[in-house]
């Protein structure tokens, strides 16, 4: 059974939004000193994955750059399997995808039962949410920046009901921290 792992840069204040800066987001561009430690962190990451789950506008971003980079992260993120969450997405161009148009969660739980290692959900926030309504998350790993940005779209904004988590691991990597936490209960008001 395969297992959904997101995993998000994150300001310490929760924002998600525009970590690379390529969104227009006016306060964009704040993550891309992971040094090495992080490197490694996320390398280890992509090549443990067995297939990519993303929503149209990260995958879009993604297709455009990763493509023409090479080495061993680039090479694993071209050749594996991706899953494109998107009504009008029809026709993706970046190898190895496939959209996914109807109902997500019943997709994702198939994806689920198809793989046997993990799925990667990188960015993609209402996917995220999406995933977390129907319990589909089986672990969140937030690499934490030591940044406050003030505004922003949030990885846990309003949600329909709380989420109890439990935290798995926790370790610095150079400026930021990495986080690992999953799902502890279904009803997190009994926690």
């Amino acid at each position: 059974m395969g297992k959904v792992v997101v995993s998000q840069f994150i300001s310490l204040d929760g924002v998600v939004e525009d970590p690379g800066g390529a969104e227009g987001f006016d306060r964009g561009g704040w993550a891309f000193n992971l040094g090495p430690e992080g490197g490694k962190f996320k390398l280890d990451e992509v090549m443990a994955s067995e297939a990519l789950l993303l929503r149209r506008v990260t995958y879009e971003g993604f297709a455009e750059a990763w493509p023409s980079r090479s080495g061993d992260f680039a090479d694993k993120f071209n050749g594996m399997p991706k899953y494109v969450v998107s009504r009008t997405l029809k026709d993706p161009e970046w190898n190895n995808s496939t959209v996914i148009g109807g109902d997500v969660a019943e997709a994702v739980a198939e994806l689920k039962r198809d793989f046997d290692g993990d799925i990667l959900v990188n960015g993609s926030v209402r996917l995220v949410q999406t995933l977390m309504e129907h319990d589909l998350i089986d672990e969140y790993r937030l690499m934490v920046f030591p940044t406050i940005l003030g505004a922003g779209k949030r990885l846990f904004g309003e949600t329909g009901d709380a989420a109890a988590l439990r935290l798995v691991e926790a370790k610095p990597a150079d400026e930021t921290l990495i986080l690992i936490y999953e799902p502890s209960a279904k009803d997190a008001g009994n926690a």
